[in-house]
């Protein structure tokens, strides 16, 4: 068995971290491709953040780089199928809902692979993300669903899928997270400016809604630094977010923007953080599982797992809400729980690759 293992943004690297390391102990007798689109590139995406993850750096890169969805899309598609014509493999793997993911699935589709889909099955019911749409896409062509909760199942399950293709496995995110937690390593912004657990915020924010809009993009994060008690706000920005913000002249002493982090950098600021703002899904299944509280700044969510457990409060983009929102995270004790959702325990990697392999193994 030949697997073709896609990515394109740095939230893929590490979901299929988690496969690679299963395929390696589990499955020796399936061969992988790692495959990099190049949909992403930033200077953190080099060497060292494959070696954090322990995975080896990609196999091919596609290089298609910066351009809009539409640019991407056929670029990945070309790239991919030249890829498939000089050397067909049998599967081909694609993780989240990111335009690499959809682009190679339906190249591989037309190619006669069957496809996996990794974290299949969340919906936000908002047709005016790009991520749903691809989500929607991926959905209609996969062969074998792999999904994070059993409400991502009843999700496809709705739409015709049979429980032979569907599998509640958990989260590769999580099995990195995990996997990495005692490894976090603290960034040179933690000792010079003197922060302490549960003294600072992070903000991340890349959804266009969120960061092309100018107007939008002062006021919320006026509203957040208006409303953060004085504490520090850390905010890793994409060169292109950070131009737009200095434009806007922020006149505050708690905002800081810095480079975005390495996987083991960031992730001790949110574990260490007081609350993370952003507009980010996944960021949300690691607060929760890191019990530390997650404000979203969005109108949905594919992640309502989050929500019901209490971890995540979903509060819009509104300025209004921004600022009742964090008036509860510094007066209500119990925005947070310990209380994680059902098999995200760090082996959802080895129940798909046990799956594909067609073998039980013990875990």
């Amino acid at each position: 068995m030949k697997i073709d293992l896609i990515a394109g943004t740095r939230p893929n690297f590490v979901k299929i971290a988690a496969i690679i390391h299963a395929i390696e102990t589990y499955g020796p007798h399936i061969k992988y491709r790692f495959i990099h689109t190049g949909q992403h590139y930033d200077k953190n995406l080099s060497g060292n953040f494959f070696k954090d993850l322990e995975i080896p750096s990609p196999e091919i890169n596609l290089q298609v780089g910066s351009g809009s969805q539409a640019e991407q899309t056929g670029a990945i598609m070309l790239a991919y199928e030249n890829l498939l014509r000089k050397e067909k493999s049998d599967i081909c793997l694609v993780v989240g809902d990111v335009t690499s993911s959809m682009a190679c699935a339906i190249t591989a589709k037309k190619m006669g692979l069957k496809i996996v889909h990794v974290e299949a099955g969340l919906r936000s019911y908002d047709w005016s993300m790009p991520e749903e749409i691809n989500r929607i896409l991926i959905d209609s062509i996969t062969d074998y669903f792999f999904t994070t909760t059993l409400q991502a199942s009843e999700n496809l399950f709705k739409t015709g899928k049979n429980k032979e293709q569907v599998f509640f496995v958990g989260n590769t995110m999580i099995d990195t997270l995990l996997r990495f937690k005692t490894k976090f390593q603290k960034p040179e912004i933690w000792d010079r400016l003197d922060l302490k657990k549960g003294n600072y915020l992070i903000l991340t924010l890349h959804r266009p809604a969120n960061v092309d809009e100018e107007k939008q993009l002062k006021s919320t994060i006026n509203s957040i630094l208006e409303n953060s008690n004085n504490l520090p706000v850390i905010f890793p920005v994409h060169p292109r977010t950070k131009a737009i913000i200095k434009s806007l002249n922020f006149k505050n002493e708690n905002l800081f923007l810095i480079e975005p982090l390495g996987y083991l950098h960031f992730n001790y600021l949110v574990a260490n953080a007081k609350a993370v703002l952003t507009d980010s899904g996944g960021i949300t299944e690691e607060t929760t599982v890191l019990n530390v509280p997650c404000i979203t700044l969005r109108e949905n969510t594919e992640r309502p797992e989050t929500i019901e457990l209490g971890t995540n409060i979903l509060a819009g983009t509104q300025t209004k809400a921004i600022k009742k929102t964090l008036e509860k995270l510094f007066s209500d004790p119990k925005l947070k729980t310990t209380k994680i959702p059902d098999l995200w325990d760090g082996n959802a990697g080895k129940r798909i690759v046990s799956i594909l392999s067609g073998k039980d193994f013990s875990f």
